[in-house]
């Protein structure tokens, strides 16, 4: 009597990863991470150099000088991310709770002298070597795993109980004070944004929002009097007011996106990067870009991030559906970083909102924001593998059949 061939079934639980008889299909990459975050990166390369050569002749090194750190970089955190596939998320989740005191340590090493360098007025970085390395951007990261791990361990109680919900938002309060400190109001704000985002998805109540945001604006307010703070508000509600002053880094900006039209100057044409717009290689690059690019690449950078994020969150939905509770917070926190972070950056180049000194995601020439972002991605693969991994389709295996079996 002729056997049938048993087909394995779905993998429902890691145990049932590897079925006897059965061999794993290969697991690839997600495209549909890999492919806007390679096209971003890609752009990113070709305003980098466009933005840049200008500004490294007027400082006598050579031409593509800040474009060969970009490329720097960016090897180091591809490295990084494809390194990590090797690091399973039960592992990040089980050291979460250590990496919200190293994340403070972290933030305070910057105020100790001779360790923090100072740039612009603003101790935001240590010295490494021959870079420097700002600290903010790998505290992010190490912020969404504890948070997670947090969210994860106590999803029901934040539901319903105004302490545990108050919890995270008081560690990101903290982490936020110490920034204030060097001074750096826009990594506060994304950061504590992030965590306020993960605890709404996690399910905490309005009301307890409400209270949370009453008690929080008193101490944003209080940062944003401080006189330099005040001078970036008045100058980005009317920067024509004092366009030499206080406005000239907006008004600028909107001269280089105004100049683009519809379908740019071209690839190297602007002229706002000519030592007219400020920071045009980081901060403001997105103005260079919607000036040689025009409008309609303005939407496809704006469709690529949408696309990015969009995948990266449904990533997360998909953790939380196979009970990965732990992965899909990191995803939605990842998520919410480089939309956040995105959506500040292109509201400051188009005079949307004040002025901060934030990077643009993929794009923008800045060691460590490029590092640390590529090192997330590398993280949100790692969550689609081990769910590709465990609860994928496994195909029969084709080893030869023993002697005398039949088929």
């Amino acid at each position: 009597m002729r056997k049938k061939a048993v087909t394995p079934k779905r993998a429902t639980t890691r145990s049932q990863a590897f079925v006897p008889g059965s061999m794993p299909v290969k697991v690839r990459p997600d495209s549909w991470v890999l492919m806007p975050a390679l096209v971003l990166l890609s752009i990113g390369i070709v305003m980098v150099g466009s933005a840049s050569i200008a500004i490294a002749e007027g400082l006598g090194v050579a031409p593509y000088h800040y474009l060969a750190r970009h490329l720097v970089f960016i090897f180091m955190g591809v490295v990084l991310a494809m390194s990590l596939r090797i690091i399973p998320m039960a592992f990040l989740q089980r050291i979460s709770q250590p990496l919200a005191l190293l994340s403070i340590l972290m933030l305070g090493l910057v105020l100790v002298p001779g360790l923090g360098h100072e740039v612009n007025g603003s101790t935001r970085w240590i010295r490494l070597g021959f870079v420097n390395f700002q600290v903010i951007e790998a505290v992010k990261l190490l912020v969404i795993i504890y948070v997670a791990g947090y969210l994860a361990r106590k999803a029901d109680l934040v539901q319903t109980r105004f302490f545990d919900t108050f919890k995270p938002l008081m560690f990101a309060g903290l982490l936020s004070v110490i920034l204030f400190m060097q001074p750096d109001m826009g990594s506060a704000v994304v950061i504590t944004a992030i965590v306020a985002g993960m605890v709404w998805l996690a399910g905490a109540a309005w009301r307890h929002f409400f209270v949370l945001g009453l008690l929080a604006l008193p101490v944003f307010g209080y940062a944003a009097m401080e006189p330099y703070r005040l001078r970036r508000i008045t100058g980005f509600l009317d920067p024509w007011a004092d366009p030499y002053g206080v406005g000239f880094q907006l008004t600028q900006a909107l001269i280089a996106v105004g100049r683009g039209e519809l379908f740019g100057a071209g690839i190297g044409a602007s002229i706002q990067k000519l030592f007219y717009l400020p920071e045009a290689h980081t901060d403001f690059i997105f103005a260079v870009l919607a000036e040689e690019l025009g409008l309609l690449g303005v939407i496809f950078v704006l469709a690529l991030f949408l696309l990015l994020v969009t995948r990266i969150m449904v990533i997360g939905m998909m953790a939380h559906r196979k009970g990965r509770t732990f992965s899909g917070f990191v995803a939605y926190g990842i998520g919410l970083w480089i939309g956040l972070q995105a959506l500040v950056n292109i509201g400051v180049n188009l005079g949307v909102l004040p002025t901060k000194g934030l990077t643009l995601p993929l794009i923008s020439s800045g060691g460590s924001s490029m590092l640390m972002i590529l090192v997330a991605i590398g993280v949100v693969l790692r969550i689609k593998y081990e769910l590709d991994r465990d609860f994928g389709v496994y195909e029969k295996s084709r080893a030869p059949l023993k002697k005398g079996a039949t088929a």
